[in-house]
């Protein structure tokens, strides 16, 4: 089924018609290695000349992706968790970080995840903690500007700037994955009706257009269709009002 761009493209044309500037940024979670899927993922990113950060799992990293990633100056190495492990219990949410452990354990995860991609990867690492499944207690986000952390990334508009003093919140709007329907592509339409509803409550001062609107995808379980579906959705932000953000060095 084609998708209809329509609606998109009129909420874009206001945009720029109302001179308003978009920022975005891209996130691509549970990266560990070099893969056929990553090679497409860096190229599709460079094609765009819109850089990527990769959530990187720190326990189970290849060293060489630091070699990989240098020569690949659109990837943008960021820190997902530590070992993406969950530690709820049954019948709640999936959670690494959250209190179902002692404080200092999760800490020492988080300082662990740092230390080691700070060591692979140097100042090209970003200052970013990336939760696995996007899920974080706040006991713990309080630690993470002392570790090193000056970014915290989950999902869905953000409710403040900073959740802690020195700590911002960019977080991600949009993921085309049908993660409860076989992990294939959400109906495009309804991605697409879903995207205009957040960049109208940007335009119209509903939600903070402060915040780089951010599209999260896992390319380790793209299919066709969710390949093709977050390039044209890419392409026309960018072809739009869309202006790339990448997190800043430390």
């Amino acid at each position: 089924m084609i998708p209809n761009w329509q609606p998109l493209d009129a909420e874009l044309k206001l945009w720029l018609d109302q001179e308003v500037s978009l920022p975005l940024w891209w996130r691509d979670d549970d990266t560990i290695c070099q893969t056929p899927q990553l090679d497409r993922l860096s190229e599709m990113s460079a094609q765009l000349g819109l850089p990527v950060h990769l959530a990187i799992v720190p326990r189970d990293v290849d060293p060489k992706l630091a070699d990989y990633a240098l020569r690949r100056p659109t990837l943008i190495p960021v820190v997902h968790g530590w070992a993406h492990m969950n530690h709820a219990p049954d019948g709640e949410k999936k959670s690494e970080f959250g209190l179902y452990r002692p404080l200092e354990d999760i800490v020492a995860d988080a300082r662990a995840g740092h230390a080691k991609l700070t060591e692979l990867f140097g100042n090209d690492l970003r200052p970013m903690f990336v939760p696995p499944w996007n899920r974080i207690a706040a006991e713990a986000v309080n630690r993470l500007p002392e570790i090193g952390f000056r970014i915290l990334s989950t999902a869905t508009p953000r409710k403040t700037a900073q959740p802690v003093p020195g700590l911002d919140q960019i977080n991600t709007h949009l993921d085309p994955v049908h993660w409860r329907g076989g992990r294939g592509l959400i109906p495009a339409d309804t991605l697409i009706a879903q995207t205009v509803g957040l960049l109208r409550d940007r335009r119209e001062g509903r939600a903070d257009n402060t915040e780089p609107f951010g599209v999260l995808t896992h390319h380790l379980v793209h299919d066709q269709d969710i390949w093709d579906f977050t390039n044209a959705l890419l392409r026309k932000l960018l072809d739009g009002p869309a202006d790339a953000w990448v997190a800043p060095r430390t």
